[in-house]
């Protein structure tokens, strides 16, 4: 990739810091370490950097430095800008379709990239196949409602059927095996291995052009590795952590990270009479406030599914009614 493209792709690969005087040594330690952009290291905390094998308290400083130098010569700035800046900015963002037209306009045009979207609900009401629908989708030119980019798709439950991917490629006339190899797929066994992977996804999203980042789900191997109340601290750090590097990746590379959520029955005072629905998301505070926007699934009559707008920082609280077809997600059934 050149420097161009880098400058279009929006990041700058790591290796740009060697004409600042970073060694080339020091380089390759922070790729080890999956920090594969100077993006990475603008953004990470000193005691992260100090963490890596090799990287000592000076070289983190100097590090820091020359990266917030570098970033600052590509006009991205650090420090404060204006409202209007972040406005015009968030006018550029690109929206993914879902396939229903009638769930986009609900979501301002479909799934947000650069940003962390949640998909929660009971079995069967339509997580999955939501997923498989924005895998193809992403791939897309962006004038028909896609992102131009790839799919990389991390599986935790054995949920990924490539039928379905085909299935869904023909209904927008692509070629159904580019479709499957622009699908990056990665099974997921425990929680450290799911975040094992998030290295190898920066280390191909600065290589090739990403669009949306799939995990379904982010919480399945959380709750069978981390058993009763006695762990519950340790499991809330180490998924904090995972949500942190995926909202890492979305800032860095623009793509729309997407991840599914099981729910669980409230035990507690919460499920009372007044409570019609007493099941909420799995993951507690942590995946609330790290998710941007969590969109709540559940099942109507028939293929019929209902998404409600569960919370957003720019979208009003409402609901609407979309259909799991063959050809996957589109607008209601009467």
């Amino acid at each position: 990739m050149s420097q161009t493209q880098e400058e279009d792709a929006g990041f700058l690969r790591i290796n740009k810091l060697e004409e600042s005087g970073i060694s080339a040594a020091d380089c390759k330690k922070l790729k080890d370490a999956g920090y594969y952009t100077v993006e990475s290291i603008a953004y990470a905390p000193k005691k992260a950097l100090l963490a890596i094998k090799g990287i000592s308290e000076t070289k983190a400083d100097r590090l820091l430095a020359e990266a917030t130098v570098v970033i600052a010569s590509k006009v991205v700035n650090l420090g404060f800008t204006t409202a209007m800046d972040v406005h015009q900015r968030r006018q550029e963002i690109v929206n993914i379709t879902t396939g229903s037209k009638e769930l986009d306009r609900m979501l301002g045009g479909g799934i947000e990239t650069g940003s962390i979207t949640e998909l929660f609900g009971e079995f069967r009401t339509g997580k999955s196949q939501l997923c498989h629908m924005l895998a193809v989708t992403a791939q897309l030119p962006i004038n028909m409602g896609g992102g131009q980019g790839k799919c990389l798709f991390i599986d935790s439950e054995s949920t990924f059927r490539p039928s379905r991917i085909l299935s869904i490629a023909e209904r927008f006339s692509l070629n159904g095996e580019e479709t499957l190899d622009n699908i990056a797929y990665a099974r997921a066994y425990n929680t450290d291995h799911q975040t094992s992977l998030l290295i190898q996804a920066a280390a191909m999203m600065s290589e090739a052009r990403f669009s949306v980042l799939i995990v379904d789900s982010a919480m399945a191997l959380y709750r069978t590795d981390y058993a009763g109340r006695g762990e519950l601290a340790a499991r809330q750090i180490h998924l904090a952590q995972f949500l942190r590097q995926l909202q890492r990746l979305a800032d860095e590379f623009g793509v729309a990270v997407v991840i599914t959520n099981q729910v669980v029955a409230q035990v507690d005072g919460g499920a009372s009479m007044f409570n019609p629905d007493p099941k909420k998301p799995a993951g507690g505070n942590i995946i609330a406030h790290a998710s941007c926007t969590r969109l709540s699934l559940r099942k109507g009559r028939g293929e019929n599914r209902i998404c409600k707008v569960y919370d957003s920082p720019s979208l009003p609280e409402n609901e609407c009614t979309f259909s799991i077809m063959e050809d996957g997600i589109s607008d209601a059934v009467e």
